[in-house]
């Protein structure tokens, strides 16, 4: 018999004891050998990255660019060709100017009367709306007071005659005195004192005469005042016109002066309207200018009217000078205080051309027009606006009937630049 130690296989007896029993990341099987690319292999693939790298450039890159020159030179070339421009002539506009203001319509003339005597008011004669003729009384006033000093100044005239007769009486008995003192000084029967004194006396009367005139004289133009302060008490109008007020009951104390106004009368035949115009319209202004007033009473009323006056300069506040229309009012249609709007027609004193607002450039150095001159090239030239009446420019200064103007500015005209017309 053989022992067991015999028995067991020499392949046994050598494997360790760690295989008998194996790892747990073994997978049981053994794996293969990795594979290795070929040297042909990667020259094929190779080709065919670069391959796909040439048609991508082709298909990418090289369209792109070549679109990219294109545009480029496209750019260039038009850069180098005149651009096409449409020119236009100025027109020239008419030289009336239409303006429309507001204005106030007031009466030709307007006043206010005041009593020039004191006293009370006894009766009233007219009241508003009333139409007075000149001269024509408006009302009565009691004076008693200046009655009664009317009748003391005749009597101080009457005194004042009397005196002038007793001067006279003394002037001539003093002559006759100084007759009689002249002969008897040379027989001796009177000095020469006596004459001296006679005939200082006799100047002296004289002179006592004319001072009774003179107080005579002083006495009746007393008189004379109070009689036309006693004229006063009856009121009357100044001119012909309409009466607008009244301020006056009777029995009411008035006093000389203007603290107590009577009547307001007014005449409204032909009336003014006034009007501001602006400083730079006001040059134009001449008298017997057609104006036409409207009010928002008469709609498609036209009141036809002429420029009376002005006053010749210009309000340092406003800028505006004050311009007079009258306007004939027969009815009395245009009431004092109305507001109307007046239509002139102003002539231009400088020639105005009109051209389309588009042509009209603003930028940092004002407002411009281009211009293209005989060889094509353009001139911007600064230009004065008269008016902006929106789809057209009216240009003041800078323009000349012969110029040819672009229709449509832009930002890229530059002086000098040369352009082709349409």
């Amino acid at each position: 018999m053989t022992s067991p130690e015999h028995s067991r296989s020499p392949d046994t007896a050598t494997v360790p004891p760690e295989s008998v029993h194996p790892a747990a990341d073994d997978l049981g099987f053994d794996l293969p050998e990795p594979a290795t690319l070929s040297r042909s292999r990667v020259v094929t693939l190779g080709a065919v990255g670069a391959a796909v790298l040439a048609a991508a450039f082709l298909f990418g890159f090289l369209p792109r660019h070549h679109a990219k020159t294109e545009l480029a030179e496209g750019a260039r070339a038009e850069a180098e060709i005149a651009p096409r421009v449409e020119v236009v002539a100025p027109k020239v506009s008419t030289s009336d100017r239409a303006l429309v203001l507001s204005g106030s319509v007031r009466p030709l003339e307007e006043t206010v009367i005041y009593p020039r005597a004191n006293g009370y008011i006894a009766k009233w004669l007219v009241d508003i709306g009333d139409k007075v003729k000149e001269g024509q009384t408006l009302a009565e006033i009691e004076t008693p007071e200046l009655d009664q000093e009317l009748d003391q100044a005749r009597a101080q005239l009457a005194q004042a005659s009397a005196g002038v007769t007793q001067a006279d009486a003394n002037r001539e008995f003093s002559e006759a005195n100084l007759d009689r003192f002249k002969q008897l000084v040379p027989a001796g029967v009177a000095s020469q004192q006596d004459l001296d004194k006679t005939q200082a006396q006799s100047v002296v009367d004289s002179a006592s005469v004319k001072v009774a005139k003179s107080a005579v004289q002083v006495q009746a133009a007393n008189i004379r005042r109070l009689t036309q302060l006693k004229s006063f008490a009856h009121v009357l109008a100044p001119f012909a016109g309409t009466v607008t007020a009244r301020n006056v009951e009777r029995g009411s104390l008035v006093s000389a002066g203007n603290a107590t106004p009577l009547f307001k009368v007014s005449i409204t035949d032909p009336v003014r309207v006034f009007v501001q115009v602006p400083q730079d319209a006001a040059a134009a202004i001449q008298n017997e200018l057609t104006a036409k007033v409207t009010t928002r009473e008469y709609p498609g009323r036209v009141f036809e009217g002429k420029i009376a006056r002005s006053s010749g300069a210009l309000d340092q506040n406003t800028r505006t000078m004050l311009v007079e229309v009258r306007v004939p009012n027969p009815k009395n249609e245009l009431l004092a205080g109305m507001y109307a709007e007046v239509a002139l027609t102003l002539p231009s004193s400088h020639r105005v051309f009109e051209v389309p607002a588009t042509a009209l450039m603003n930028d940092a150095k004002g407002l411009r027009v281009a211009l293209v001159d005989t060889q094509n090239t353009l001139r911007l030239v600064p230009v004065v606006v008269e008016r902006d009446t929106g789809a057209t420019v009216q240009i003041a200064s800078g323009l000349t009937a012969d110029a040819r103007v672009v229709k449509l500015s832009s930002a890229d005209m530059v002086d000098g630049k040369r352009v082709q017309v349409r």
